[in-house]
């Protein structure tokens, strides 16, 4: 995935990368991206760089009383992407950024695409924790990348391996010199006087976990770490990557996916409530609930119907939110799904469809759903088993609201219409075909469990 696409990037961006761990060199690949398809980018920095790192641009130009607002756009036209930068500090060897006020007056006074902006410092280091007087994040920005390197994983927590240990160290009580885990990267990113400081409020924030192999132990950790930061409600997705990978640079990219366990159905062919009937030591709506809590959807969402009390007294001890259909009766399948998107907030970005009745839900195959929309390979992912397709369904928001205007049908009547948008996800069992809609099926899918007649 390339990384303009999993920060969304929109013309009359102004996106700003903090944090450490990478951000020069997201900067210039998303300069390049955007440049390879034609885009103008302007380029700056609210802080310091060295002089060798500002060679990645096409053009780099000081910004003196000369330069016109008409000449930078020429340069824009001619070069594609160009970095401007106020001076250069020669007992320091450094490149001196622009000052907010003078990037401000170049927003409106320079026909750019996008304004991509390096707002902090970190001294080549991989986490860490501003000062006072940074970031220094201009007004407009519409975009904010918090950037660290999972590299710092397992390097003591210290002035030469973390900028600005102390602080972290300050707030969270950490020892001095303790290896850094996964759980204290995640917590820097979040913390809104951290990783989070100075972000203004109505951005959109895109965290970046750079120098992430693109499987093994240390994505893993990086997956930790995403579904540690997507806690906090300001951050809207978690970029896995490596900016200077040959390839596209980003792996994952890790958002909020709730399950809605549709559970609302009347069972008038078992005659009975099937998702109470007795699995594995506890009810098949239980099972259900248990597996998926061992998968990494952010949230279980259980839409309730006919045997709303009962459900709730069997799920009374779970993880879980209960939302009631109260037109179960008519459409269950599609009003329940829609009764389960109305109860979802901005924060999620898509909905995992999982059937009530179908106890034997693999979570190889739920990891397997949720890995195909974190690479990027579609926004509606179906699971199938030689050639027929099964559920879990993932679905994007994007298509939310024309699933809750549907009159009636079928969600596959919405869904149909996006073959583009759709990847097929074969799968090695038939798990994903089979429900329980009859005492004759309930009783094959015990036997295939190995639960006898329980």
């Amino acid at each position: 995935m390339r990384l303009r696409d999993a920060l969304s990037i929109r013309r009359g961006d102004v996106v700003a990368f903090i944090g450490a761990g990478g951000k020069t060199s997201a900067l210039f690949r998303l300069a390049h991206e955007l440049s390879d398809d034609g885009w103008r980018v302007l380029l700056t920095t609210t802080t310091h760089l060295a002089p060798r790192e500002i060679k990645q641009a096409s053009l780099a130009a000081q910004l003196t009383p000369n330069v016109s607002p008409a000449m930078i756009t020429t340069w824009l036209n001619e070069h594609r992407h160009v970095f401007l930068y106020a001076r250069v500090d020669k007992r320091r060897s450094k490149i001196v950024g622009l000052h907010p006020d003078v990037i401000a007056e170049l927003m409106d006074s320079v026909n750019s695409d996008v304004l991509l902006i390096e707002a902090d410092g970190a001294r080549r280091l991989s986490l860490k924790a501003p000062f006072d007087h940074e970031p220094v994040i201009p007004a407009d920005t519409s975009v904010v990348v918090p950037v660290a390197g999972v590299d710092v994983l397992g390097q003591p927590l210290d002035e030469d391996h973390v900028y600005n240990a102390s602080r972290i160290r300050e707030r969270y009580g950490f020892p001095e010199g303790s290896a850094v885990l996964p759980p204290w990267v995640a917590l820097t990113l979040r913390d809104p006087e951290l990783g989070m400081r100075g972000v203004p409020a109505s951005t959109r924030v895109v965290a970046l976990l750079n120098k992430v192999d693109s499987h093994g132990y240390q994505c893993t950790q990086a997956r930790r770490i995403a579904q540690l930061v997507l806690r906090s409600p300001r951050i809207n997705a978690v970029a896995l990557g490596a900016m200077q990978s040959a390839v596209d640079p980003v792996h994952e990219l890790q958002r909020r996916v709730t399950a809605v366990v549709l559970a609302a159905g009347m069972s008038t062919r078992m005659r009975k409530p099937k998702l109470l009937l007795p699995w594995d030591g506890g009810t098949v709506i239980e099972s259900i609930v248990s597996r998926l809590t061992l998968s990494a959807v952010d949230e279980i969402i259980v839409v309730t119907g006919h045997y709303r009390d009962k459900i709730a007294k069997a799920l009374a001890d779970q993880p879980v939110r209960l939302v009631h259909n109260p037109h179960y009766a008519r459409g269950e399948v599609l009003s329940s799904l829609q009764a389960g998107l109305r109860a979802l907030p901005d924060t999620k970005s898509a909905c995992l469809v999982v059937l009530g009745d179908q106890p034997a839900i693999d979570t190889r195959i739920v990891g397997q759903v949720l890995s195909a929309y974190a690479q990027g390979d579609g926004e509606i992912v179906t699971p199938t088993y030689r050639g027929r397709r099964g559920h879990p369904v993932l679905i994007d928001r994007r298509f939310w609201p024309e699933l809750l205007s549907l009159p009636r049908g079928a969600p596959r009547d919405v869904l149909k219409h996006y073959p583009e948008q759709t990847v097929l996800v074969p799968v090695d069992t038939d798990s994903i075909l089979r429900d329980i809609d009859t005492p004759e099926q309930y009783q094959q899918e015990l036997l295939r469990a190995g639960l006898g007649n329980s």
